[in-house]
Formats: structure tokens, sequence, C-alpha cells
């Protein structure tokens, strides 16, 4: 019998894991279309090398349990956000490993997730993977994205009173100093 080919765009994911499926590819990151909404302005993901992925289904069944669906999946991916320190762009190597346990239903899927380390997916009729990784990936995203050391020295707001002398520069509370003498030192 000749396997069956799985669409990962359209995955059904219960056959999938029934058959023990595999599959494995690349998407441009521009086809990613969030993740490349996070790029530096800077930054094209056009540039950006593919996005690597693969999945593997599996059928587990616990004692006395029925079948439970899961699929494992993994990606790789390089990203150029902005660095919050200096604001030129920073490139972040993005990995993704992780497994999914699929259910029945929504509310099924929430109880479930609440009471399990496991990720817990609701069963899709037609499980979009393209959109799966990109989830996974953005979840990856540093909050704060910054380089090791910043390629560039950062910029500064007030140049020219950061280049006076600690002694030359004006007391900020000198003007309260005046009030304070000016209304006779009474409050």
């Amino acid at each position: 019998m000749k396997p069956r080919s799985f669409d990962p765009l359209k995955l059904d994911v219960g056959v999938f894991a029934r058959e023990g499926g595999t599959l494995e590819g690349e998407w441009p990151a521009t086809s990613l279309t969030r993740l490349a909404e996070a790029a530096a302005p800077e930054s094209d993901p056009a540039q950006w090398p593919p996005v690597s992925w693969s999945t593997q289904g599996e059928l587990r069944t616990p004692k006395g349990g029925e079948p439970q669906a899961w699929l494992e999946l993994t990606a790789e991916a390089q990203v150029a956000v902005t660095c919050q320190r200096c604001l030129q762009p920073v490139r972040e190597d993005l990995t993704v490993s992780r497994w999914f346990r699929f259910v029945k239903d929504e509310d099924m899927a929430a109880e479930m997730d609440m009471d399990s380390d496991d990720d817990v997916l609701a069963l899709p009729r037609h499980l979009d993977l393209r959109e799966l990784v990109e989830d996974e990936l953005l979840l990856t995203l540093p909050v704060v994205p910054r380089h090791e050391v910043c390629p560039e020295p950062l910029p500064h707001a007030n140049i020219e009173e950061d280049e006076l002398p600690a002694e030359e520069r004006p007391n900020p509370f000198a003007a309260l100093a005046a009030l304070k003498k000016g209304s006779g030192g009474k409050a």
C-alpha cells in the first residue's frame, strides 16, 4: 500500500497521528507574515534564511484509556529584530521543539491544558501547520532583543549636557532654592 501524502497546510491530525506520519520542509520567511512583521525596519525578511520545520504524528494509548493523537513539531528560523539598546538590527536564532496533544474540542483542551504540563490543542478539521510553526516561533522571540555588545556606541539625547563636567552642570534644584529664598523661606 502506498503511503498517504499529507498536505502541511491542511493536515488531518487524526489520520496523520494514526499512520505515524512524518513531514518536513522549508518555507520562505516572508510566507510567515506575522514573523516577518516583527523584523527590524532595516532588515528584509526576503533575505532571511528559510524557516525549516519537521513534524511527526503519533497515536498513544494510555493504560485503560482511549488513543490520543500527538504531534511533535520542530522548527528553526533566523530573524533580525530591533535591538532595544542601540536600535540596530540584531540577529536571533529561534528554535522550537515541542509535543502537542490533540483532544476533541476547545472546552476539553482548555480544561486539560490547565491541569497538565502538556500542550493541549483542540483537534481541528484541518490544521495549517505553517500557522502553528509561526505561532511557536513568535512565542520564542525574545521579549527584549539586544546585542551582547552593541556594534555602535549608544546614542544620547542630550550630548551637550552630558559632555559638561559634573561641576559645570546646572543643579536641577537651584530653581526650587531660588523660589524658597524669594518667599522669605516660608512654605
